[in-house]
């Protein structure tokens, strides 16, 4: 296939040099479906329609100021009791278990979904955190943990001015 003047292949796409290999696989996926079905489900809506299928990832947000880190996790639909925070050699580890359950019930239709998944995310904490002091809180599916940075590594830390030539 020749490209044109604006370096599109004929047809109007890119040639596949230029593909992410990721959007070509999901689009390969639809069709898939899409042949399979008959355009009823595709794979891109198949995560909307089987949470069971959704992969878990708290998103992360980490902070840090002169005194702590400050790890926030959102975790919707998560219970207190499914979640497990270790801290070992440095390394912050969250653990969880998400279980759900869906009831339809209408004239001629009865629906009962159930899922559960779970998760494990690990991040390598600084040499300055005081593993001695951290405390963790869950409100509204957010877990926030606080580790506070020790004292001594605090002080150590020097700023160093940049002057410009």
């Amino acid at each position: 296939m020749a490209d044109d003047v604006t370096g599109k292949a004929q047809g109007g796409r890119l040639p596949s040099r230029y593909l992410d290999p990721f959007q070509t696989f999901r689009s390969e996926m639809d069709r898939l479906f899409d042949d399979f079905l008959g355009g009823l489900l595709t794979f891109s809506n198949l995560r909307h329609s089987f949470p069971a299928a959704q992969v878990l990832t708290p998103a992360l947000d980490v902070k840090e100021t002169e005194k702590e880190l400050v790890v926030k996790a959102d975790l919707p639909g998560i219970d207190e009791k499914d979640l497990h925070l270790t801290l070992q050699n440095g390394v912050l580890t969250m653990q969880g278990e998400k279980k759900s359950e869906r009831q339809d019930e209408r004239e001629n239709f009865h629906l009962v979904e159930r899922s559960c998944g779970s998760f494990q995310r690990s991040i390598r904490l600084p040499e300055t955190i005081g593993e001695d002091k951290v405390e963790a809180r869950f409100d509204k599916g957010v877990l926030t943990i606080t580790l506070p940075k020790r004292p001594e590594m605090v002080k150590a830390q020097k700023k160093i001015e940049i002057k410009s030539s």
